[in-house]
């Protein structure tokens, strides 16, 4: 497994850790459907969160750089899909927690509602 590999995955593990610590249900991690992945589907009170993890070493990149309006729309059909084979209805909220390494130690940064189903 290479660096940048190593560093999603500890950025998705802190992820795990900070949404538990905030009162969050985990309820899925990785979660596929045909071409699609969620990194973390949780819930906390009466919303379902897609949680979308990045790691990044430059903490100046700007958030469309980070998440492009193509992996919103793929999120979005991907929580589609999750409902759907889950049967739930629920309102569901779209999250991105930004794990920024500098001098080896992270720092997260949790943005609720970083985009809207409406693109």
């Amino acid at each position: 497994m290479n660096y940048s590999a190593k560093l999603g995955q500890l950025a998705e593990i802190l992820s795990i850790d900070f949404l538990k610590n905030n009162s969050y249900e985990i309820l899925e991690t990785n979660w596929r459907y045909s071409h699609y992945e969620v990194d973390i589907i949780a819930q906390k009170d009466n919303f379902i969160t897609i949680v979308e993890v990045k790691a990044r070493k430059n903490p100046y990149l700007n958030f469309d750089e980070i998440v492009t309006k193509k992996k919103q729309k793929n999120l979005i059909e991907a929580a589609e899909k999750y409902l759907e084979k889950k049967n739930l209805d629920s309102e569901v909220r779209f999250d991105v927690i930004m794990v920024t390494f500098q001098n080896g130690k992270p720092s997260i940064e949790h943005i609720e509602n970083a985009f809207y189903s409406t693109l």
